[in-house]
């Protein structure tokens, strides 16, 4: 069996927001556009093509988190042996640090 990438509703619903922001600022076309360059990202990392770095330096106990730019945002994943599960998209103006703490929490909890 080969693995395959998911995203968490969380994901989709970051993706969702990015569109919409996206049509309304520059056009259907352009939001087409970037919609793909994150999913390629995407492909790129369950691939291996795709360089990630591991979110332990932002935020301790985090070593199973990793993330990775694309474009104007970051992709936050779970690397697992049977697939890779897009947890975020979130835009690289945001701290980092404080949404990875977040996402850490919600696992924690067993969201």
């Amino acid at each position: 069996m080969s693995r395959s990438f998911r995203l968490t509703r969380r994901a989709e619903a970051s993706l969702v927001e990015i569109a919409r922001w996206t049509i309304e600022t520059f056009g259907p076309r352009q939001s087409k556009l970037y919609e793909a360059e994150l999913l390629n990202r995407c492909e790129g990392i369950l691939s291996g093509a795709a360089h990630s770095r591991s979110c332990a330096a932002l935020v301790n106990q985090a070593d199973d988190l990793r993330f990775i730019r694309a474009g104007e945002h970051f992709v936050v994943f779970w690397d697992q042996p049977e697939e890779i599960v897009i947890v975020d998209i979130l835009h690289s103006r945001c701290d980092l640090s404080c949404h990875v703490a977040a996402l850490m929490a919600l696992k924690n909890e067993g969201v």
